[in-house]
């Protein structure tokens, strides 16, 4: 087998290695319960107080920390800093995840940043990332400085250790490393993320380089089974600096515990030992305000009221809302009486024209025959009525008058049903104990608004139409006394206003019956 064949085949084993680790993860995760733990994680904004302490942390040495992040070394030479939780866990397992940012001008930087689960806390000017060395637990260092000149930095690496052994410096760990990857996380345009997972003694370290926006964008760094870490200990940031510097700045530190299925630890509700004292000593500060409320009101009688006086002034959310939809039920019962109102209007124009246009099919079925000239022959108008309008047109017309006037009558009895229906809704919300009513009809406004409109374009249809009616046309009047002058222009302009109406009361009834499902 060939070279190129081997490392094919290498790199094939690598892939699936991964795979079935991101699998077994994924299925890790799907399986355990999760509890978000507070007392031990931090995050902006009001990381820190205004006094500068961070809740249930502790932080020393060169550290800084502010409302959204925790410096832990800035940039400047021979810089250590740390923070620690104040309190151990009190889980076995758990899942932290840490969003950082190792940055600086050179090209290199140096040292780098070191997370701790160890049992005891570690010194702020400790010799290894900022800490104590010879700890007892796990170290996960993210170093940025190449000591032993291998060209293989920046890296990660986890080391375990028990208390008895030394950091090897000059080999930067390489001799004591449980795992590591080798992961550039310098002067990345968005912040770098670590999780590490320890669950049933398998530790997992998955890595963000940054340079996306995407917060899940996570690969595997390392993976290491038999892992036998301490019970109780505490969670500690560390960064250190040298001849070079870096910003070692961390905004997040979350922490999750991991629990089996069914084995979710309940939390007792625990009761201050001084609960009974503090309960006497707020008994006795209530009867002595009360007691100087009523000596008070004793020496000044003119200037104090009663406490139900006061209660004038305010008005409690129920009479809140309830005032509110009274407002919106009133101004739909002012549209609406508006909207009837045109409505009558409209009505009595269409009964007038009805009039009209009856009267002039009257004069047209009495005129003698003679009166026309030859026998057939249609009588001659002058003036501007060019043309006359039979009889069978008659009745049309006024077969659509009479259908223009039962759907006004329709659209008239529609209001009122919609009217009455408001009114037993004003009165339930008025008898009802509470404000809790359904938003129903304020956006009724807007379609009365379009049918005042329409009714406003109608009125003046109608008024020029009873003008036309109304004053007859000289010519006509002589050579047509009794008889039908309804001129074509006349009669389109009455269908194009019959046809609007219809098209208006369409929408109308559409829209109204929306509402009505809305307001039961």
């Amino acid at each position: 087998m060939s070279a190129i064949e081997l490392s094919c085949s290498w790199r094939f084993l690598q892939f699936v290695t991964i795979l079935l680790v991101l699998v077994e993860y994924r299925l890790v995760q799907g399986n355990v319960h999760r509890r978000f733990e507070y007392k031990y994680s931090f995050k902006p904004p009001y990381l820190a107080q205004k006094d500068g302490t961070v809740p249930f942390w502790e932080y020393g040495g060169n550290a800084i920390a502010s409302a959204e992040s925790v410096r832990v070394a800035p940039s400047l030479r021979s810089q250590k800093g740390g923070i620690w939780t104040k309190s151990p866990t009190n889980f076995d397992w758990w899942e932290v995840e840490i969003v950082f940012r190792v940055s600086g001008r050179g090209r290199i930087g140096a040292d780098g940043l070191a997370f701790w689960y160890t049992t005891q806390k570690g010194d702020y000017n400790g010799a290894v990332f900022g800490s104590s060395d010879r700890w007892n637990g796990l170290g996960l260092f993210f170093d940025s400085f190449d000591n032993d000149n291998k060209h293989n930095n920046p890296y990660i690496m986890a080391v375990v250790n028990d208390g008895t052994k030394q950091f090897d410096h000059q080999n930067d760990g390489t001799t004591q490393l449980l795992s590591g990857c080798l992961r550039d996380f310098r002067n990345k345009p968005f912040p770098t993320r670590a999780r590490i997972q320890y669950y049933n003694n398998v530790l997992t370290v998955l890595f963000h380089n940054g340079m996306t926006n995407n917060n899940e964008d996570y690969e595997m760094c390392l993976r290491a089974d038999g892992v036998q870490l301490p019970k109780n200990a505490y969670f500690g940031l560390t960064a250190a600096t040298g001849g070079l510097a870096d910003d070692h700045d961390v905004f997040h530190f979350l922490t999750t515990s991991l629990h089996a299925p069914g084995q979710i630890p309940s939390d007792p509700v625990k009761v201050p030992e001084n609960s009974e004292k503090l309960t006497q000593e707020y008994k006795e500060y209530q009867e002595k305000l009360e007691k100087q409320k009523q000596e008070y009101k004793k020496d000044h009688p003119d200037e104090v009221k009663d406490d139900d006086d006061w209660e004038e002034f305010y008005e409690s959310e129920n009479q809140r809302e309830l005032r509110q939809i009274f407002l919106g039920q009133s101004q739909i019962f002012e549209h609406l009486r508006d909207i009837s109102r045109k409505v009558d209007e409209v009505i009595g124009r269409q009964e007038n024209t009805l009039s009209l246009v009856s009267r002039s099919a009257s004069g047209a079925a009495v005129q003698p025959a003679g009166t026309g000239g030859a026998a057939g022959v249609p009588p001659v108008v002058t003036g501007s009525a060019s043309a006359t309008i039979s009889r069978p047109e008659v009745d049309l017309l006024m077969t659509n008058q009479n259908t223009l006037l039962a759907t006004a009558r329709e659209i008239r009895a529609l209001l009122s049903e919609v009217h009455t229906r408001t009114d037993t809704i004003m009165q339930n919300q008025q008898r009802a104990p509470t404000a809790q009513v359904q938003a129903a009809g304020y956006d009724i406004q807007s379609i009365i608004a379009e049918m005042r409109d329409g009714m406003n374009q109608v009125k003046q249809g109608m008024a020029h139409v009873g003008q036309k009616l109304g004053t007859p046309q000289a010519g006509a009047q002589t050579a047509c006394p009794r008889g039908n002058c309804v001129g074509v222009t006349l009669f389109l302009s009455v269908t194009v206003v019959q046809l609007l109406l219809v098209f208006l009361y369409t929408i109308f009834k559409s829209r109204s019956e929306a509402q009505a499902k809305k307001f039961y």
